[in-house]
């Protein structure tokens, strides 16, 4: 039997680590929340796995996470149910957390992905108004907005004025009075517009970092207009079976992260501007892993 030289070992031991049994790689799309997330994913498998993981993260949007994972470049990634149904499944919106999470299930299953239980946060479209505003009307919801008289100067993302389960559902749904046409802007400068009274209301992120430093009011959804986008695990199965205990790790984190976390989370890097990998090293000792 020919002896293997140096050379010929490497290349094997490249091709396994290639392979399913070679180190976890963990995906993430490309805004603050999901980078943070990722990096909370991997450190945790690292510490319950005892071996390096592989970062992939900042891949992009929700397409090119999605194809990376089904094409086996990563092994997992966090995701939204809501965005799942519509982006990825071209399904319509349930407004039921729980009929939604079995709908990405079964479908996911299908492409050889899990969805495991959900972080504990949902991350909805939110409309927020100043704290004195809804102090002074005594507003608690949409539907106090919506019969209150005040004509609102919404302030919006692009992508909520264009998505069917944005402004086209919430007119539809509320019938809010409007002082004019929707000011659209990036999402990083809505919470300045409302400080600065250029609006009167704001289509936000139900995690974002600002609403737990601000002085505003997020108006309930009582009809429900907006759907659930519960935050999950999306993972490969094939990865689940090749990595012994990384399922039982992953599952480790489903209920720890509520919207009140997230939103602190999400502040340390947006607002304070803390590293990412601290912020997640910081929240993993502090949940008690």
């Amino acid at each position: 039997m020919a002896r293997k030289t140096p050379l010929t070992i490497f290349l094997i031991a490249l091709l396994l680590g290639c392979s399913g049994g070679g180190r976890i790689v963990v995906g993430s799309k490309n805004f603050t929340e999901q980078l943070i997330l990722g990096e909370v994913l991997a450190q945790h498998i690292e510490q319950r796995l005892g071996q390096p993981v592989d970062r992939r993260l900042n891949l992009g949007g929700t397409l090119l996470a999605h194809q990376a994972l089904l094409a086996g470049e990563i092994d997992l990634y966090p995701e939204y149910t809501g965005t799942a149904l519509m982006a990825i499944l071209d399904r319509p919106p349930s407004p039921d957390p729980a009929e939604a999470l079995s709908l990405v299930r079964r479908e996911y299953a299908a492409l050889g992905v899990e969805w495991l239980d959900p972080f504990g946060f949902n991350n909805s479209f939110v409309m927020v108004i100043p704290g004195p505003l809804a102090r002074a009307h005594g507003l608690e919801s949409l539907s106090d907005a919506a019969a209150s008289g005040v004509r609102w100067k919404l302030g919006a993302s692009y992508e909520f004025e264009g998505r069917p389960d944005g402004l086209p559902a919430l007119e539809r749904v509320y019938g809010l009075k409007w002082d004019g046409a929707p000011l659209t802007m990036d999402l990083g400068l809505l919470y300045r517009a409302l400080e600065q009274g250029q609006v009167t209301m704001v289509a936000a992120n139900g995690t974002d970092g600002m609403l737990a430093k601000l002085d505003v009011k997020v108006l309930s959804d009582d009809r429900a207009v907006f759907p659930p986008y519960e935050a999950a695990v999306a993972v490969r199965t094939a990865s689940l079976t090749a990595h012994l205990g990384l399922r039982k790790a992953l599952a480790e984190l489903s209920g720890k992260i509520d919207a009140a976390t997230m939103q602190r989370l999400n502040y340390q890097v947006d607002g304070e501007h803390h590293p990412i990998v601290v912020v997640a090293a910081q929240f993993l000792r502090k949940a008690g892993f």
